[in-house]
Formats: C-alpha cells, sequence, structure tokens
C-alpha cells in the first residue's frame, strides 16, 4: 500500500543504516535515498548501496546535487582541512543548507511515491554541533512540507520522522545492532580512503569509536595505517 512506504535517507554512515532498520522494523516498504552533493569521498555512497541492500530497500536511487559549487564546508572543498581536533563552535565539517536540501529531494520523492514518510538519521545529542540536526529544524521543516506540497494541501502531509534525534550513540548502535545491521558495511569517517577506511581522528570517528566503546560492542570500523 502506498500509505505504507517510506523514503529513508542514506548516507552510508552509522545513524542512516540504524534509520533504516528501524523504518523496516516498523513494517514500511523503505525507498532508501542518498546524495552525491560533491562530497569528499564516494566510499559513503557505495556503503550505501550495501547498506541499503542488506536491510531489504525496494529501491535505493542517488541523486546528484553540486554543493561543493557552494563550498564553504571541509566536506565539500578540499582547500579547507577536516579538524582531527575537537573544535569550539560549529565545525568547518558543516555543509551549509545540506540536510535542508536533502530533505526536499526526499520530499520531492516521496510525494510522487504515494508515501507519507521520510526517514532521516539526524541526531542532536551525540553529534557535532550542527544547526540543521536539531528537533527544531525538523520540526519546522514538517511545517514546510505541509505548505509546500500537493500533498500537503490535500490533507495528506509528509511526516518526518527523526527516530534517533534524542538517542547517544551508544543506544543508537545497540539497537541497529539487536535489528541485525551490519555496521562493518557503514562508513562514518570525513575523510575514508577510496575503499572506506577510516582516519580514526576526525569528528565523525571519534563520535563513533566513543558509541561502539560505551555500547560494549565490538568495533567493525577499518582504520587506514597513517
Amino acid at each position: 500500500m502506498a500509505s505504507h512506504r517510506a523514503v529513508v535517507l542514506v548516507s552510508g554512515g552509522l545513524d542512516s543504516a540504524t534509520t533504516l532498520a528501524i523504518a523496516r522494523s516498523q513494517s514500511f516498504e523503505c525507498y532508501a535515498l542518498s546524495v552525491d552533493y560533491g562530497q569528499r569521498h564516494s566510499a559513503e555512497l557505495d556503503a550505501a548501496m550495501r547498506v541499503s541492500g542488506a536491510l531489504g530497500a525496494r529501491e535505493h536511487r542517488i541523486m546528484r546535487v553540486d554543493l561543493a559549487g557552494i563550498g564553504g564546508s571541509a566536506l565539500t572543498d578540499t582547500s579547507i582541512a577536516v579538524p582531527e581536533q575537537p573544535t569550539a563552535g560549529i565545525p568547518v565539517t558543516y555543509v551549509p543548507a545540506r540536510n535542508t536540501i536533502l530533505l526536499s529531494l526526499a520530499l520531492g520523492w516521496a510525494e510522487v511515491l504515494g508515501a507519507e514518510d521520510i526517514f532521516v538519521g539526524v541526531n542532536a545529542v551525540d553529534f557535532s554541533g550542527y544547526p540543521d540536526c536539531r528537533p527544531a529544524f525538523i520540526e519546522a521543516f514538517s511545517r514546510l512540507a505541509a505548505l509546500a506540497t500537493k500533498a500537503g494541501v490535500e490533507g495528506h502531509p509528509c511526516r518526518v520522522q527523526a527516530p534517533l534525534i534524542s538517542w547517544s550513540k551508544q543506544r543508537i548502535i545497540r539497537e541497529g545492532t539487536r535489528l541485525g545491521v551490519d555496521y562493518s558495511l557503514t562508513v562514518s569517517c570525513y575523510q575514508a580512503d577510496d575503499l572506506g577506511a577510516a582516519c580514526g581522528r576526525c569528528d565523525s570517528c571519534r563520535l563513533r569509536r566513543a558509541g561502539f566503546e560505551a555500547a560494549g560492542i565490538p568495533d567493525p570500523t577499518v582504520y587506514r595505517r597513517l
């Protein structure tokens, strides 16, 4: 049934893999969406394809947006170094408008599919302080979705679900493990190599490693030798 369809944003990382598993556990027919936005490496897109297949997505689609053309982020501009030590404030790995654009693409596809749910793996606890990972942003985008779409005007607004929004990385990993997520398929590192091996030093790697340690679950991440 179309009402049981959901578009799930899948980046290839730990959080989005867990979000896809949660959507599947709620009996949604999942359409996985990844976005090639000009990020530093394509390893996470390869991971997204693996994760989507392993977790039974009905379809996995990659859309393209040139956020590298905007720049302003260490994830889209190779002239800006990825920090390897914690920094104060919003880090340079923040990608301007990324989640707004990704959710907009998901919203458009959901409307075409007749899906009334979008799942996104944003998290406002163990995260890097990005403004578009906060509950207020998800709530605001949900209001926009109801106003800006034919489905919303006709009384069937798309729900934006962020099940991990208030979870610790420890809880995310434990729940994903319970649901059968193979985290060895995922890539979280901001500067992974072509094979997906992680640097072990960026903010994303630090949060991921600490999460596995806190969960008491072996970390399957492959770290490259530097």
